[in-house]
């Protein structure tokens, strides 16, 4: 050995003393790699004590093992160190002030069908009408029988009713709140029903699943000039302006005589609901003397009227869950 060359202690020495100084796992690494890996010095160390005396290699292994083991001591300990610091830096760099104020995260709110449907019970319940709601699963009595519709109804059938194995079926009309509101009860009632209604229908202006609108008044000396003025208040109030209103005959099995209302919208008339004067058989039906009380009743649509609210042409645009179009309504 060359007297001027380190022996492997001092060279170990000189490096351990210089591991402090590095900075990064990338320095760190190389430094092990001469050190330890396949071609490193202390591999080199180790295959020389073949050459050696037999009685000299236990005493040559253990000091070159013990060069080794400081070496791989020192190298996870700064390995330990860089790692830390490295945390650190990168903790400071990415650290949130939970002080500061969010950055304008997108607030939500109410579907334009649920804020139609509230809209129109609120201005009924300013007119006086009390609130009522009733099952979305109806038997036959309440949602037919009760409110006069003959046997032979259309309604009744298979293709425009959802109906279930033991008879029940999901109610077409939410007519039947007016039938359990009436029933076991002295008029004067005035009431007025919001809720979801089902008929086998889907196309542009149709779904199957749709939401109703009931309002009734049962009392003595109701007119049919009183439900007329009662409907020009509601739609003047849900359309904050004057809306000129025609009322056409037409046929509803629980009310007699029953109109269909059209407004004037644009250059065109338009159907936005239907009522007439509750049907005596119906009054009969809920222990209500038809000699002494009258009554009337009306239905609309939540869907037709937020599409024309809010100038929607789609009805199904209210079911897609587009977050594009909802959030037009915030």
């Amino acid at each position: 050995m060359n007297q001027s060359e380190p022996t492997l202690e001092e060279a170990a020495a000189s490096a351990l003393a210089e591991l402090s100084s590095i900075s990064t796992i990338e320095a760190l690494e190389s430094l092990r790699v001469s050190w330890l890996g396949k071609q490193g010095r202390i591999t080199d160390a180790l295959k020389t004590l073949g050459k050696i005396a037999p009685e000299q290699r236990k005493a040559e292994g253990e000091r070159i093992n013990g060069v080794k083991q400081r070496m791989m001591d020192g190298i996870a300990a700064q390995r330990s160190v860089i790692e830390a610091a490295q945390l650190q830096q990168r903790l400071a760099s990415e650290r949130v002030d939970v002080s500061l104020p969010g950055r304008g995260e997108g607030i939500g709110t109410q579907h334009p069908l649920t804020r139609t449907l509230e809209r129109i019970v609120d201005i009924f319940s300013q007119l006086g009408y009390v609130a009522a709601t009733g099952p979305e699963i109806e038997d036959d009595w309440h949602n037919f029988e009760a409110l006069n519709f003959p046997p032979d109804h259309p309604a009744r059938a298979m293709h425009d009713t959802f109906y279930f194995p033991d008879g029940r079926l999901l109610r077409t009309h939410t007519s039947p709140v007016q039938i359990r509101a009436m029933l076991g009860r002295t008029p004067p009632l005035r009431v007025v029903a919001a809720g979801r209604v089902y008929r086998s229908d889907s196309d542009q202006t149709h779904s199957p699943m749709f939401h109703q609108v009931e309002g009734f008044v049962v009392a003595e000396d109701v007119s049919f000039a009183d439900l007329k003025g009662t409907l020009a208040e509601f739609v003047k109030a849900f359309f904050e302006q004057e809306v000129e209103m025609r009322f056409r005959p037409s046929f509803f099995p629980f009310t007699e005589p029953s109109a269909e209302v059209d407004i004037r919208w644009g250059d065109r008339w338009l159907e936005v609901l239907g009522c007439g004067m509750v049907h005596p058989n119906v009054l009969r039906n809920c222990d209500i003397d038809p000699e002494r009380y009258t009554g009337f009743a009306f239905g609309m649509g939540v869907e037709r009227l937020a599409m024309l609210r809010y100038q929607v042409s789609d009805l199904r645009s209210f079911f897609d869950n587009d977050w594009r179009f909802l959030g037009q309504f915030r």
